[in-house]
């Protein structure tokens, strides 16, 4: 699904039109990317969390001539579903 098909799905559930849902979409999603490059965590109770991550740095490979190379740390975006969506995406995990 991409995000014409999700302002399509919004708008029909939500009883909107495809305009309306586009424009509460695009802001959600901005909001959310600007909290997490803030450093703030955005947690979505039953569906995840968003937050901001270390990664450290760390000794690569350049693939095309094999030589080592050092690749800086840096901050990476990271999700976490919650509960509810992992629930629905594999109900026999849970069962476990």
């Amino acid at each position: 699904m991409n995000k014409g098909e999700l302002v399509d799905a919004v708008a029909e559930k939500a009883s909107v039109t495809k305009k309306q849902a586009d424009a509460v979409l695009t802001a959600a999603l901005e909001s959310i990317i600007e909290a997490v490059s803030s450093g703030d965590k955005v947690t979505l109770v039953g569906f995840g969390s968003f937050e901001s991550r270390k990664r450290e740095a760390r000794e690569g490979r350049n693939p095309k001539t094999g030589a080592k190379m050092n690749i800086p740390a840096t901050k990476v975006p990271a999700f976490s579903a919650g509960k509810l969506f992992r629930e629905k995406v594999s109900p026999a995990a849970e069962a476990e």
